[in-house]
């Protein structure tokens, strides 16, 4: 494995288990859509300021356009909604959701004309019990537009990441700093339409929402996204969703020891379900490639 890949998915592995604990520490200062948005405006400037003193051309329009589907779907979508589903969801449990990133991928496939094979089936339906096993519980049950904010999240990343191997996209980091940009400011102008109430100065954002909002324009969107999408571009769909094993037990041991949240026995339940589904989707995916390698 080439050491930039490995580097990568390291930093999905961990980095983005700790990020949703930092999206609940931000909300105790900023609304939801307002962070998130702030948060990519932020992490875009500064890597545009960076290319341009390197002296990076700016793409062209055509590709610049299709930088609006990844922005879209990932940024405003994914993470637009996770942030408003983490007003009533805690952490963990929105990371074991998310978990499920590569069950929505199948379906998306079949969308696509792909047909699941047996073992994706198997994956889907222990899968659906996992998320089945994890709504069901009370903190899910008492929060419809946290679950329904969330469930749209995740369907909105795995569809974006469908689109954007289908796409032409700006090489390097040009790509990665118009996406961010885009999706900054569309976050924006919805937190605006939306009327969230912005802060009125930084005295009242409290010192704890304050470094969790710039660990989240540093590590979360300048380092990790940008890990992400090199793999989006790089990889198999299999190998780039991988982070979804390591994130779950990693923000639940985050939340748990910093943020103080009690992890429920159907949480841990719904981990082992989604974590077996996907054990069952690589293995699967391993032997079809070695046998196609062997014919």
């Amino acid at each position: 494995m080439p050491p930039l890949v490995l580097i990568c998915l390291l930093i999905t592995y961990v980095v983005w288990g700790t990020t949703y604990l930092a999206i609940r520490f931000t909300l105790e200062s900023f609304p939801p859509l307002f962070m998130t948005g702030t948060r990519f405006l932020c992490a875009g400037l500064l890597l545009t300021a960076w290319l341009a003193w390197r002296g990076t051309p700016m793409p062209q329009w055509r590709l610049l356009r299709n930088c609006a589907v990844p922005a879209l779907f990932l940024l405003v979508g994914g993470m637009g909604l996770t942030a408003i589903a983490e007003q009533t969801i805690s952490s963990g449990a929105t990371t074991v959701m998310i978990g499920s990133m590569p069950i929505f991928a199948l379906i998306w496939a079949a969308c696509f004309g792909q047909r699941p094979k047996w073992y994706e089936y198997v994956a889907i339906t222990i899968g659906s019990a996992g998320i089945l096993v994890l709504t069901a519980g009370a903190e899910f049950r008492v929060s419809t537009g946290g679950v329904v904010a969330l469930m749209l999240a995740v369907a909105s990343w795995s569809f974006g990441s469908q689109l954007v191997r289908r796409l032409e996209l700006p090489q390097g980091g040009a790509a990665f700093a118009m996406e961010m940009l885009i999706g900054g400011v569309v976050l924006m102008v919805l937190s605006a339409l939306r009327q969230e109430p912005w802060p009125a100065s930084l005295s009242s954002i409290s010192e704890q929402a304050g470094w969790a909002w710039v660990y989240l324009v540093v590590a979360g969107s300048l380092v990790a996204f940008s890990a992400y999408m090199y793999l989006v571009a790089t990889v198999s769909q299999t190998l780039s969703t991988s982070y979804v094993y390591v994130n779950p037990p990693v923000a639940l041991a985050m939340g748990a020891w910093l943020g103080g949240e009690q992890i429920a026995p159907q949480t841990l339940y719904a981990v082992v379900l989604i974590l077996l589904a996907l054990a069952v989707l690589s293995v699967g995916t391993l032997r079809t490639a070695r046998a196609q390698a062997a014919a």
